[in-house]
């Protein structure tokens, strides 16, 4: 017996095409008719991935929601394989639009532009994989992750995150961050080499900390985010050299 979580009842439409990808070539008027689109061979109604020609980004994910009608997309790039572009719809037609921008390289500001619901990380693309570039697009992403999620998480991290990129200490190295733990590499992903001393906040207090992934009781712990990256920038190696491809 069919119920909620059988794709047909919530997407007797997509059914009726066969698979996901057909109803999205559908939807986009025959303009996706030349591009690649794969689909889970145990899930043709749930999922569709959008192949770029473009090295530089992995095929744009589409999935279909379980327990009511919308899409969700996910654009990565084609090194780190971190979000470049994520966004949620009950439009299928706005989600062949993002498609069809997406393989055709378009700018991700431009993505965004034809299909307002795309949520933009912040991460920018790099595709002469600089190292710099990289550890610069890795910052932009935690600054606008951190402005989004100010009002509902941890008090003080959007002015962790401000501060430690406005050192240019750690400016220059690459960041990464986690449960308002924010730590510091010396090559990009995929092969992170941490470096330093790990920056701790929990309810606007801030620890500087070398036991990774908790403070101890001897840490110290300071009262603004300037504090705590000033005793960061402190225990920093002096012999870094510039970040590196982690590869």
């Amino acid at each position: 017996m069919s119920t909620a979580w059988d794709p047909a009842v919530l997407y007797p439409d997509i059914a009726a095409h066969g698979s996901l990808a057909a109803a999205l070539r559908a939807a986009a008027g025959g303009r996706l008719d030349g591009v690649r689109l794969t689909t889970p061979k145990y899930a043709p109604l749930r999922g569709v991935k959008v192949h770029c020609p473009l090295p530089h980004r992995r095929p744009l994910g589409v999935d279909a929601a379980h327990r009511e009608r919308k899409w969700s997309i996910r654009g990565g790039d084609g090194f780190e394989d971190m979000t470049l572009l994520d966004g949620t719809t009950d439009d299928l037609e706005e989600v062949a639009e993002a498609a069809l921008a997406w393989h055709d390289g378009a700018a991700l500001k431009d993505i965004r532009r034809v299909a307002p619901f795309v949520h933009l990380t912040g991460r920018f693309e790099v595709p002469d994989l600089d190292p710099a570039s990289m550890a610069e697009s890795a910052w932009q992403h935690l600054l606008t992750e951190a402005r989004e999620l100010e009002s509902a998480w941890q008090p003080g991290y959007q002015a962790l995150v401000q501060a430690a990129h406005a050192e240019p200490a750690l400016r220059r190295l690459y960041p990464f961050a986690g449960h308002g733990i924010l730590r510091f590499s010396t090559r990009t992903r995929p092969g992170l080499a941490a470096v330093g001393a790990s920056l701790v906040v929990g309810g606007a207090r801030y620890a500087v900390t070398e036991d990774f992934p908790f403070p101890n009781e001897d840490d110290p712990v300071f009262s603004t985010a300037a504090q705590a990256v000033a005793e960061a920038v402190r225990r920093l190696p002096t012999d870094l050299g510039p970040v590196a491809l982690g590869c």
